[in-house]
């Protein structure tokens, strides 16, 4: 039975029914972002810019390589229960939900274990300067000694927003994120406890929100409830939700591992550039945090109308949606390019890490916009179920020119300014590629069944 939420996402006005996903996953991202920038300055102000560079830099791409590969599968998890939710199917949006949580806590164990053992090979494989490799490894292995409480948390939300709440994952951010930063400053500001300080805060905080997250869980009442005797794999949900999640995730994976290439081109030009472009990066999360939450809310409403039948609503929404994000990205774009150097300077004193920052925002900014149709009709795609095609234009557009681009121009003319041209090159190509095969029409298809 479907309560009165599913029904504004499968009825009535489709800008509100987007809007009512996208500001509570933004402010929740905010929420997010905001305890990773409070670490960045607190760390860069109290104990100077090679902690910055070791806590924002490479230790923050591997991170990513491993957590968003997870993420990629719990995507494949939230369009599976939208689905099924979106159908009326309780008894499979039971099955599928119990299976979610199955998953996550065995990804979490493996990258749990992964990530704590091998922390220092990935740190020397990108090639992470001497003098910051002792404290980035320090920081790897007590983040990843917690990551079970990212990956448990991640998958909750994922669950919440999949049946159309997107409120409480927002206020579970809230609360981790009041709590690190609060942490931040015992921990490093007033017990002179250092990255493992940060490190400390970060995991906490996770776990808080975790916590929360699975009390909440238990509450759900949307015609089933969590029973934990009941976590355990069904196949049938297993396998559809592997068949969406695993492209999806070696996709962020092939994304985060050229992400790696250009944190080792990075790394090979210094400290400076290191500290210049993890400060970027923060100031960078904004964008990302917003052209995700348009991202989610465009999936799972597409999901629920997919498994509802409405195929004219999911066309709707997306130019919708698409005028929405553009509206918003323009803006970011107009405040990053005038207050550039304000930003950086945040995190850094330092005049030549700032002019270095200024120099990355300069040439990768103006083409955000250029992004825009790659994360709105891929999540449209995935929504319905086809992704592995998704997947395919993502690694051929982004992926593979970016190994050339880092293997060619990057050797041919080194330095900062070509190291950073291959997001709007690849980004171009890339949207170009989704266009077209948007308009061509064949992502509307009967890929997962729902019933």
């Amino acid at each position: 039975m479907k309560n009165s939420i599913n029904n504004f996402i499968t009825e009535g006005p489709i800008a509100k029914a987007l809007l009512s996903f996208f500001f509570p996953i933004l402010f929740g991202s905010f929420f997010q972002q905001l305890y990773n920038t409070a670490d960045a300055i607190i760390v860069g102000r109290y104990l100077g810019k090679g902690a910055l560079a070791a806590v924002g830099g490479s230790t923050a791409v591997i991170i990513n390589l491993l957590i968003n590969f997870f993420i990629g599968l719990s995507s494949g998890a939230s369009v599976i229960i939208a689905q099924r939710y979106g159908s009326g199917n309780t008894e499979r949006t039971d099955k599928a939900v119990h299976t979610s949580l199955a998953l996550a806590l065995a990804c979490g164990t493996v990258i749990t274990m992964f990530g704590f053992l091998l922390s220092k090979n990935m740190l020397s494989l990108i090639g992470t300067p001497v003098e910051i490799m002792d404290i980035s490894n320090t920081y790897l292995k007590i983040y990843f000694a917690g990551s079970m409480t990212l990956v448990l948390y991640n998958m909750g939300c994922g669950i919440f927003r999949a049946l159309g709440d997107s409120r409480h994952p927002l206020y579970f951010l809230i609360t981790g994120s009041i709590v690190n930063i609060f942490l931040d400053f015992l921990f490093i500001g007033y017990f002179n406890m250092g990255v493992v300080g940060a490190a400390l805060a970060t995991v906490i905080s996770q776990a808080v929100s975790m916590l929360f997250t699975l009390i909440y869980l238990l509450r759900l009442n949307y015609g089933f409830k969590i029973n934990w005797k009941k976590i355990g794999f069904d196949i049938k949900e297993l396998g559809d939700i592997i068949r969406i999640g695993v492209p999806v995730g070696i996709q962020s994976a092939l994304f985060n591992i050229t992400n790696l290439l250009i944190q080792s081109g990075v790394n090979s030009l210094g400290t400076d550039a290191v500290a210049a472009w993890a400060a970027y990066s923060k100031i960078d999360a904004f964008f990302w945090m917003i052209d995700n939450a348009f991202g989610i809310s465009i999936t799972t409403f597409v999901g629920q109308n997919y498994g509802a039948g409405n195929r004219e609503r999911i066309r709707k929404g997306m130019w919708e949606c698409t005028l929405l994000a553009l509206i918003v990205t323009v803006l970011i774009e107009l405040l990053y390019l005038t207050f550039g150097s304000n930003l950086v300077a945040l995190f850094t004193d330092d005049i030549n890490v700032i002019e270095i920052g200024v120099t990355i925002i300069k040439i990768v900014v103006p083409f955000y916009m250029v992004f825009l149709p790659i994360e709105i009709l891929s999540g449209v795609i995935k929504g319905c179920g086809k992704v592995f095609t998704s997947t395919v234009l993502t690694l051929t557009g982004i992926c593979v020119l970016r190994f050339l681009w880092m293997f060619t121009g990057a050797r041919i003319w080194p330095g900062i300014i070509s190291i950073m041209l291959c997001y709007p090159i690849t980004w171009t190509v890339t949207a170009i590629l989704f266009i077209v095969y948007y308009f061509k029409g064949h992502w509307m298809i009967e890929g997962v069944s729902s019933r």
